[in-house]
C-alpha cells in the first residue's frame, strides 16, 4: 500500500508532453509543467526528441520537487512506440516516430511476418502503429546498427528505466496492436521469434509494480532527498480506463479523447471485431483483454481549428437546426490511414454557402457520428463515460447522446491518462462526472445520421 502524499506523473502524448504534481488524497492537480512533444525530420528517419524529453522531464522533476514537492513517480506515454537499447543501456537506434511511412517492399515482406489477426486482435495499420512493424523496419533497414541492440522497451517502461536503471516491459504497452502479444493469453506472439528478439525483450512486469527508487546519482541531480519509488507505468489510452474500472459494473463504455479517440468496451468479447474497420483489443492494467476500437479524433480536431478556427460553442449549437435540415456534412478522414473508414478521403457536402458556426456544428455531428460508429462496431453495451478534451464539448456531447439512446456522461477534470497513472501510485480518484440530457430533437438527429451513412456507402 503506497504511503506517497503527492504523486509526480510524467505524461508523454503524441503531441505534448507534461509532468505534474497530483494530490493522493484528493486527485488534485497541484501543478504542471509542459512542451510540445517534437519530432525531429533528419536522419535516419523521423523520431521523437528523446534528449530534449528527458532534460524537460529533469527540469521539471527538479523545479517540482522544490514546490509543491512529491514523494512517487508515475509514468503514461502514447502507443506504438518501442526503444532499442544497446549492451551499454544507450540507444541503439533514435526512438521512430510511429506516423513515419515505410518502403512497401518493407511493409510487403513485414505482412508475411506477422500473426493473423484471430490470435493477436492487432489490425494490420499504416506506418508504424503495429510496434512488431517499426521493429522489422529497423532490423531490416538498418541492420548493422540493429546488430548492437541488447534490450527492447515499451515506451512509458523506457522513462522508467532512465530514472530507475531497471528494464521492463507492460502488458498494456505490448496489448496495443503491436502484433507482439497475445491478449488472450497474456504472452507474446510468435512474432518475437520470428523477429528474433524474444531473448532481447526485457521482463514483462505489472503496470502496478514499483520497479525500484530513483537511481541515486540521478536523485542528487534532482534534489530528492529521501527515495522517491517509480511505478512501472502504463500506455495512455489504458490509464485513461483505469480509474472507471474501479468500482463500476461491466458493462459500459469509455471514450478516452486525445490525439486519438479510444473507445473501450467493457464487459463486451472479441469474437465480431473487424481488422479492416480499426477494431482491436487493447490490455487493460489487470492484464484483461477489452474490445476496442478508434479514430484519429483530436488530431482532426486540430485540422479542423486550423481550417475554421476556434470552436464557438454556442455559435454551433444555434446553427444546429439548419445543418440538419440542409444535411450540411463533413465526411471521413481528415486523418487518413486509420479509423473505421480507412480508405476515404474527407468531404464536405452542400457545405458551399455553409458559415463558419454551421461547418462547426456540422463537424461536431461528424466527430459523434464517428464515435458511435466505433462504438457500434465493438458492440459497446450501457453508459458511455467521455473523457478528454472532447469531454467539454457540449455540441459533440449532445449530439452522441442523441444518437446512442442511452447515458452519456461527461468525467470532469483534465486528461484522464495523468489521473490513471497517478492511481497506479496510490492517488485517490473520484471521477466526479455529469449526465449529459443531449440536443432535445432526436428525430432529426437520426434523420441526419441515417443520410450521413448514405452518403458514406455511396462513396
Amino acid at each position: 500500500m503506497s504511503t506517497a502524499k503527492r504523486i509526480a506523473v510524467l505524461d508523454i502524448g503524441k503531441t505534448n508532453a507534461k509532468v505534474l504534481v497530483l494530490d493522493c488524497a484528493t486527485g488534485e492537480e497541484l501543478d504542471v509543467r509542459r512542451r510540445p512533444n517534437t519530432v525531429i525530420a533528419g536522419d535516419p528517419y523521423p523520431h521523437y526528441d528523446i534528449d530534449g524529453l528527458w532534460d524537460f522531464l529533469c527540469t521539471a522533476l527538479r523545479e517540482l520537487n522544490t514546490a509543491p514537492g512529491f514523494d512517487a513517480i508515475s509514468i503514461t506515454t502514447h502507443g506504438a512506440s518501442g526503444v532499442l537499447l544497446d549492451e551499454a543501456g544507450d540507444l541503439a537506434l533514435p526512438v521512430l516516430d510511429y506516423e513515419h511511412e515505410y518502403p512497401a517492399e518493407i511493409h510487403a515482406a513485414y505482412a508475411g511476418l506477422r500473426p493473423a489477426f484471430a490470435e493477436t486482435f492487432s489490425p494490420a495499420l499504416s506506418g508504424g502503429l503495429n510496434l512488431g512493424a517499426q521493429i522489422h523496419f529497423q532490423k531490416t533497414a538498418f541492420a548493422a546498427a540493429f546488430a548492437r541492440v541488447h534490450t527492447i522497451l515499451t515506451y512509458p517502461q523506457y522513462w522508467a528505466y532512465r530514472l530507475t536503471g531497471i528494464a521492463a516491459n507492460e502488458a498494456t504497452s505490448l496489448g496495443c496492436h503491436t502484433d507482439l502479444w497475445l491478449p488472450g493469453e497474456g504472452v507474446f506472439s510468435s512474432l518475437v521469434d520470428r523477429l528474433g528478439i524474444r531473448e532481447k525483450m526485457a521482463p514483462v512486469r505489472s503496470a502496478f509494480d514499483v520497479l525500484g527508487p530513483v537511481r541515486p546519482d540521478l536523485a542528487t541531480e534532482l534534489g530528492l532527498n529521501t527515495p522517491v519509488p517509480v511505478s512501472c507505468g502504463i500506455h495512455d489510452s489504458n490509464a485513461s480506463l483505469l480509474p472507471h474500472l474501479v468500482g463500476r459494473e461491466a458493462p459500459f463504455a469509455v471514450v478516452s479523447t486525445g490525439t486519438w479517440v479510444i473507445n473501450f468496451a467493457v464487459g463486451g468479447d472479441l469474437d465480431h471485431l473487424d481488422p479492416a474497420r480499426d477494431t482491436l483489443a487493447n490490455v487493460d492494467a489487470y492484464g484483461r483483454a477489452v474490445p476496442s476500437s478508434r479514430f484519429m479524433g483530436g488530431r482532426e480536431f486540430e485540422l479542423l481549428t486550423a481550417e475554421l478556427g476556434g470552436l464557438d460553442q454556442e455559435a454551433a449549437r444555434a446553427a444546429l437546426p439548419a445543418v440538419l435540415t440542409r444535411f450540411i456534412m463533413l465526411t471521413p478522414n481528415l486523418a487518413g490511414g486509420s479509423g473505421p473508414y480507412p480508405g476515404l478521403k474527407s468531404a464536405w457536402f452542400d457545405a458551399e454557402t455553409a458559415s463558419v458556426a454551421e461547418r462547426w456544428a456540422a463537424a461536431c455531428l461528424y466527430l459523434a457520428l464517428m464515435t458511435e460508429t466505433c462504438l457500434d462496431l465493438i458492440g459497446a453495451k450501457g453508459p458511455v463515460l467521455v473523457e478528454g478534451p472532447f469531454a467539454s464539448n457540449e455540441v459533440y456531447l449532445e449530439v452522441l447522446q442523441a444518437l446512442l439512446g442511452r447515458p452519456v456522461m461527461a468525467v470532469s477534470g483534465s486528461t484522464g491518462t495523468s489521473q490513471g497513472a497517478g492511481l497506479l501510485a496510490g492517488v485517490s480518484l473520484s471521477s466526479p462526472s455529469r449526465t449529459i440530457s443531449g440536443y432535445p430533437d432526436k428525430e432529426a438527429i437520426q434523420a441526419y445520421a441515417r443520410r450521413w451513412k448514405e452518403v458514406l456507402a455511396s462513396r
